[in-house]
């Protein structure tokens, strides 16, 4: 079938792509639209192909083609609603994995059953059912908050109060324990379920001289820091980099400067099955489902309200039913089955209130758009917006790059805007202008969403849980923890967003749950600019790497303190060793030698009234002088670094050859990783890896990252092969060159050393261990604060073993 974007008109195509400022919008847009709306393949169902594949080609634009907008819209037309026969198919085979013992395939199949269930009756027995299931894998408080879940739905269900009752006692909560097993006795009718019942009241334990806890029944929020009183930051605006932030005090490191709420968040994709689609972290077993759509799962009944939903309750007289029992059982019951104190204690967002209808577009269109949805529906729930959102881009008050984006970009910014501002007309705002204003108005905001959104990160260690190996249990085969970061979601900050970028940043922003939080790294004098990184720093790419990602990504050419000032770290992250095996000089390849001098001429050109000398040792990091001395020797007229050539001692050297030879290497470790990764690592996979890393220490320089990645592959290989003392000196020599890329304190060391305390526990090096740990968790401290071991939970696990180990 032929797509939509085929189907336009030529001329109208290229008004779309021609368009070259905001002022065109309202132009290109209208004559896109009327197209588009008298064309019957934009409302017409022509297609049969899946969702699925609607959303994997949605990034190329083609999604248009594989369904019509009004299936995107129509909740009748829609697969995100609920299904009573599929949840009870799920149900089904959650029972029958049940009776099997396959207690977490039950677990599984309940907590899809409940997300696409629609009945209370069977809600209340699902939520039951994953209570039982939960119990049997020992998750005693999860399976605790899925008896209350069904109690609220149905007060009457006197399993559950019994299932409650026996959950009590193995907590120690007897005194709700007796009143559950009461509250079970006078719902069953039958003599010989009375006489079991109180059987299982006299098991109780006198409460009356036992402590009682009260149930937690929902997560606490994460609560934010207080910036400090002495940090004071203005916005400020330059003709280099436009808005930004700078300090109007002297602010020391690792200092909290900023802590901000989105105004709106949207979850990533890929992380819809294991994540909170409101606070974005990760789902516990008893995860709750969505009441009116099969889309969001959130880890609490506080998240969900806070995202607009509503809980599923049963509110019957519960006087009436209970009127024969005593007021503190009858005050038990409505305080187990009410759900008012969860609407009085949460705060309503409503960001899925709109969504929550079961029409297809929140889950098919892109992160960016579905986010756009939510800034618009906001502020038009506020008020703050008129029906044609003409005035949208005043209120936002972000910055935008639609002018410098590439004429592809603008058509899919167009049909984009078109689909959304339709979708939200037909599902949920009959009242949104379809009109040119709108769509106009829609594409500046996706145009500010690309350039000012934020990626909410989780760091996650390696496996599915860290996993600290006792001291001197060698024969452990589980892998070195690593750390990965996750893109959990996307957002915007709007004070957030005014913070400019640096490839060498002076703050670290990470995140509490969806809150964002930042910190100095270093020292901050009155009036210097406050930046952070928008990509790959100095240490991770070299310069003219991270300047091209920054123009594609957004669109300006970046003139930071690392990419304008001399550094080691540009000069050897990709850099070839000297032919004179004495020399410790760096040899580039053409690319980067063109870049280090089109720098460093940059610079020399921006201060010509000081001495080069001087000035170019004075700005210049520690240890160029080591790898390319000939840089600080003054030049007559513009500098030239020439490829293929030492920069120290000026052999040449044919970096072509070596290229060759390393890309071999590197094909050979590629192959000995897919060995390690299937579980077949042995001693013959690790004298391979010996030979490769051999041949890359050969011709690459002793600083580039590639020697570093390979040196981790060959620690990787050691320890799976029970090779301590190999794994433990490949981790180091790692860290050596990490260090030299990052400075010593960046919080990638941080992360290297888990790895280097992992290994030195399971080798035995206790107090090797122990100063390991120490030093990582002064890094992270730096970065992180107090919330290091909030966020990764596996150094107070590292500092127990490493502290047991050394007898502390």
């Amino acid at each position: 079938m032929e797509t939509l974007k085929s189907r336009i008109p030529e001329h109208l195509v290229q008004t779309v792509k021609s368009s070259s400022s905001v002022d065109d919008l309202l132009s290109s847009s209208s004559s896109l639209l009327r197209f588009l709306v008298g064309l019957p393949q934009f409302h017409q169902v022509k297609s049969s192909k899946t969702l699925t594949l609607l959303s994997a080609s949605f990034s190329k634009v083609h999604w248009l083609v594989l369904k019509a907008v009004s299936e995107l819209a129509d909740p009748d037309l829609g697969c995100c609603g609920k299904s009573q026969e599929s949840s009870l198919d799920l149900k089904r085979s959650g029972n029958l994995c049940f009776r099997s013992r396959s207690f977490d395939d039950a677990l599984r199949f309940y907590s899809k059953a409940l997300r696409v269930a629609r009945d209370n009756t069977l809600l209340a027995s699902l939520f039951l059912n994953r209570a039982n299931a939960l119990h049997n894998l020992g998750l005693l408080e999860e399976s605790l908050r899925d008896c209350h879940r069904a109690l609220r739905i149905d007060p009457c269900y006197a399993k559950a109060w019994f299932r409650r009752g026996k959950l009590n006692t193995l907590l120690g909560n007897y005194k709700d324990a007796f009143r559950d097993i009461t509250v079970s006795m006078s719902l069953d009718s039958s003599s010989a379920g009375k006489k079991q019942l109180q059987n299982e009241l006299l098991a109780i334990p006198d409460f009356q001289n036992k402590q009682t806890s009260e149930n937690t029944l929902c997560f606490a929020a994460a609560d934010l820091p207080n910036v400090q009183s002495e940090v004071k930051l203005r916005c400020v605006s330059t003709k280099e980099k436009g808005r930004g932030m700078v300090s109007e005090s002297d602010i020391e490191q690792a200092s909290v400067i900023h802590v901000e709420e989105p105004f709106c968040v949207v979850i990533s994709k890929s992380c819809r099955e294991t994540h909170c689609h409101f606070c974005l972290n990760e789902l516990p077993p008893d995860s709750v489902p969505c009441p009116s759509c099969s889309v969001p799962v959130y880890c609490s009944e506080s998240c969900q309200i806070q995202s607009g939903g509503m809980l599923s309750t049963n509110e019957m007289d519960k006087n009436s039913i209970f009127h024969n029992l005593p007021d503190d059982i009858v005050d038990h019951i409505k305080g187990v089955t009410s759900a008012v104190r969860y609407y009085s204690e949460t705060e309503c967002l409503q960001e899925h209130q709109h969504e929550c209808r079961g029409a297809n577009w929140p889950a098919v269109l892109p992160s960016d758009a579905v986010l756009a949805g939510r800034v618009i529906m906001k502020l038009i729930n506020q008020g703050e917006t008129a029906m044609d959102l003409s005035n949208l881009h005043d209120k936002l008050d972000l910055s935008h790059s639609y002018s410098k984006m590439s004429p592809e970009s603008k058509l899919e910014l167009h049909l984009l805007s078109i689909v959304l501002i339709w979708c939200l007309n037909k599902s949920c705002c009959p009242d949104l202008s379809v009109c040119e204003a709108s769509v106009s108005q829609t594409i500046i905001l996706l145009s500010q969403i690309k350039v000012n959104s934020m990626a909410i990160v989780r760091m996650k260690s390696s496996g599915d849980s860290f996993k600290c190996i006792p001291a001197g249990n060698v024969s452990a085969k589980e892998p070195i923890q690593s750390l990965e970061q996750i893109r959990v979601g996307q957002a915007l900050y709007k004070i957030g967003s005014l913070f400019n970028h640096s490839c060498k940043p002076n703050i670290h922003l990470y995140f509490l749950s969806r809150g964002l939080v930042m910190r100095t790294t270093e020292f901050v004098p009155v009036g210097c600019p406050l930046e952070l990184s928008y990509g790959p720093e100095v240490g991770k790419w070299d310069c003219k790497d991270r300047i091209r990602f920054l123009e594609e990504e957004y669109f300006f050419n970046c003139r930071c303190r690392g990419c304008s000032q001399m550094n080691i770290s540009d000069l050897v992250i990709n850099g070839y060793c000297c032919v004179n095996t004495s020399c410790t000089g760096v040899v580039l390849d053409s690319s980067v030698a063109a870049c280090e001098s089109e720098k460093l001429n940059h610079f020399l050109a921006a201060a010509k009234s000081l001495d080069h000398h001087c000035l170019v040792s004075e700005k210049v990091y520690a240890g160029v002088s080591e790898v390319a001395s000939s840089l600080l020797i003054k030049p007559s007229g513009s500098l030239h670094i020439k490829a293929d050539k030492c920069l120290k001692c000026g052999s040449r050297c044919e970096v072509e050859n070596s290229h060759v030879e390393v890309n071999k290497a590197w094909n050979h470790l590629r192959r000995v990783e897919e060995l390690m990764n299937s579980g077949r690592a042995n001693i013959s996979v690790l004298s391979d890896c010996l030979r490769s890393i051999a041949v890359l220490r050969t011709f690459l320089h002793m600083y580039n990252k590639d020697i570093a990645d390979a040196e981790d592959k060959v620690a990787q290989a050691c320890y799976l092969a029970a090779e301590m003392k190999g794994a433990r000196e490949h981790c180091e020599a790692s860290i050596k060159i990490l260090k030299r890329l990052y400075g010593d304190e960046h919080v990638v060391i941080g992360n290297e050393l888990v790895k280097l305390a992992s290994i030195q526990l399971a080798s035995g090096d206790s107090s090797g261990a122990w100063e390991t740990t120490k030093r990582l968790s002064q890094i992270f401290s730096k970065y992180y604060g107090s919330h290091a071991e909030t966020l990764f939970s596996y150094l107070s696990c590292l500092k127990l073993e490493a502290a047991k180990a050394v007898n502390l």
